[in-house]
């Protein structure tokens, strides 16, 4: 029977709740986890599933964590475990550790476990499932595959999970395969069986149809960049291998498979290759840019520290070029299945030497999708390496997101390539010449004109004609243009998004990327507790006038960010010239996504030191 400790009547809530399954890497257990965050989204009640991985080989911990919210926190972590499904016995006590007051304990009870080992203020469910495989099969690799999907269906009696949306899931994901199909069900319809004979079924925590769902697609901010990719008119990916990364570049071929094949001749309308190392990957990347083809690279923290002279090099030299960042945590190898955010310094101002970078911060998939494309218009426009920065949280993990939209009558921004003609005609070329005023000059394609028009580069200290100089008054008129095209670039990435309280209050919170949706579940939060906060939401660097606007306009600004050293906050202090004092940092760098109890936690803490 479904045992019920003291003092404890159970968490209960409807379609509001977080389930955590605890597993071992290579037990077959992710197939199932899938497949039930799949069929929370059938039933219509929003849900995010979070894929938390060991970076070595098979038989170590795995987590795999579910944000259930019809009311619509999509992305966010609540902060703690409302049921937890435990199935690795080395991780016990700190999975047990992680459960809500209240909550609720699904494990396997074939072998009996000391009371010790449990905690008095959480509900109990033991179901044998060992026992119940082992006596329906007989092959060991049946049994260990099984055995998850028996504890599925136990599970969804115990929820009220719809058994025929999870039957309609089995049926698809083995499309063709009926023998298949019939084994999984039966499996299914055991550990159902079993949950309602022998447990009290529902629990307080239970699943209901709804419709918070809507017309919203389920994707990875890596594959919507990928796709954006290809929308913006990238033909070559040169990279190498890394995690979180590696998934982009997957993506960007399987896209450019179905969109990019001439189908009268099978030909391939692009090139995708691994490299040797990132370094030669940013280097084919920038050559190919040259020659005008529109190119990237996708890599993490390690990739962009072996890239800088390189990256230095399109810098100084003008060339365009994409780098999708996935960040993860470091320094070194640090913990590469693990999310941070903390590549803003490296990538704003990489290489050595006086340079500055142009970063967007994508919030979720569908602003991977438009940044992804978006960045090959900024790159062209301003001849320079442009950065999109993702995070493992929103690169890898699946969430729901609102469906991608494309203009057709939509045309690449090439920004100032000089035309043959324009050549023909005596139109004055000079490569690092600035007739606009904007700081970024004109160039020419190989191949524009056979002879009129200097396809040559430099990489070195020259003039404003591209001849080679090491005269102060050359190199430092360059280095002021570089610096005028770099405040060129604060008008056309994309602006930061300002949400007022509707009551005026002097403190503001700054914020970007994946900390999106945990920050607007924390201003929630910290409403309902009395305090408004007016949020700004940093999508793009170098940082527009309204983020000046922001600052200058409230007495206290917290600066809510997933690194140790508040990089973000380093810059907008280091660019907009601020004064530290104003800038509170808030911040989460435990390898975790950042949570909305977290920030709101944080912010009541700080607030309350201020007003004392």
């Amino acid at each position: 029977m479904l045992q019920q400790l003291d003092r404890v009547g159970g968490l209960r809530r409807v379609n509001d709740f977080v389930v955590k399954f605890a597993n071992v890497n290579g037990s077959g257990s992710a197939s199932a986890n899938a497949l039930f965050a799949k069929a929370v989204l059938r039933m219509g009640v929003a849900a995010t599933p979070r894929n938390i991985f060991p970076s070595n080989i098979q038989g170590l911990p795995t987590w795999y964590e579910v944000r259930i919210s019809e009311a619509g926190h999509i992305g966010a972590r609540g902060g703690g475990v409302d049921l937890l499904v435990a199935m690795n016995p080395q991780t016990w006590d700190k999975d047990i550790g992680s459960i809500e007051p209240g909550g609720y304990l699904f494990y396997d009870n074939t072998k009996s476990l000391p009371e010790e080992k449990f905690r008095s203020d959480i509900v109990v469910i033991g179901v044998p499932l060992t026992e119940i495989t082992n006596t329906a099969y007989t092959d060991p690799r049946q049994r260990q595959l099984f055995k998850n999907i028996v504890g599925l269906g136990a599970l969804s009696a115990l929820i009220e999970l719809d058994p025929d949306v999870i039957r309609q899931l089995l049926a698809e994901q083995f499309k063709g395969r009926d023998k298949l199909i019939a084994a999984n069900i039966q499996a299914l319809e055991m550990g159902r069986d079993w949950a309602r004979e022998n447990l009290d079924c529902p629990i307080g925590l239970t699943l209901r149809h709804a419709d918070s769902v809507g017309d919203r697609i389920f994707t990875t901010g890596n594959d919507a960049a990928a796709l954006g990719a290809v929308y913006g008119g990238a033909t070559v990916c040169a990279w190498y291998p890394i995690t979180p990364s590696s998934s982009l570049a997957e993506g960007f071929a399987r896209h450019c498979g179905r969109m990019r094949v001439d189908k009268a001749t099978g030909t391939n309308n692009f090139a995708i290759v691994q490299a040797e190392d990132e370094l030669a990957s940013i280097g084919m990347v920038i050559g190919a840019a040259w020659n005008g083809a529109r190119a990237f690279t996708s890599t993490s923290g390690p990739g962009i520290s072996l890239m800088q002279e390189f990256i230095g090099l399109a810098y100084f030299a003008e060339i365009p070029a994409v780098i999708f960042d996935v960040q993860r945590a470091g320094p070194s190898t640090g913990m590469p299945t693990r999310t941070q955010q903390a590549d803003i310094t490296i990538c704003a101002y990489a290489s050595h030497g006086d340079t500055k970078h142009v970063l967007l911060f994508p919030e979720d998939p569908y602003e991977c999708f438009e940044f992804g494309a978006l960045a090959f218009d900024l790159a062209d426009r301003l001849q320079t390496p442009i950065f999109v920065m993702l995070d493992l949280e929103i690169g890898m993990n699946e969430r729901l997101s609102k469906p991608f939209s494309w203009d057709d009558s939509r045309r690449f921004d090439r920004g100032k390539v000089m035309t043959a003609a324009e050549l023909e005609a005596g139109k004055l070329f000079g490569r690092y010449l600035d007739v606009d005023g904007d700081g970024i000059p004109y160039r020419t394609l190989p191949g524009t004109h056979p002879t009129k028009g200097a396809f040559f580069t430099r990489g070195t200290s020259k003039n404003r004609m591209a001849r080679y100089s090491e005269e102060g008054v050359d190199y430092r008129d360059n280095m002021e243009r570089l610096l005028r095209k770099h405040n060129t670039a604060r008008s056309l990435v994309p602006s930061a998004v300002c949400r007022q309280s509707e009551t005026p209050t002097p403190l503001g919170a700054i914020y970007f990327g994946s900390t999106s949706p945990a920050m607007t579940e924390a201003d929630a939060l910290l409403q309902d507790n009395g305090l408004s906060l007016d949020l700004l939401r940093v999508r793009g660097f170098p940082f527009g006038d309204e983020v000046a606007s922001f600052i200058d306009s409230h007495d206290q600004v917290f600066v809510i960010e997933q690194n140790r050293d508040g990089q973000l906050r380093s810059l907008l202090i280091n660019e907009l010239e601020i004064d530290p004092k104003k800038l509170t940092r808030i911040l989460h760098y435990d390898g975790t996504p950042i949570s909305a109890r977290f920030i709101a936690d944080e912010i009541a803490s700080r607030v309350g030191k201020v007003a004392s």
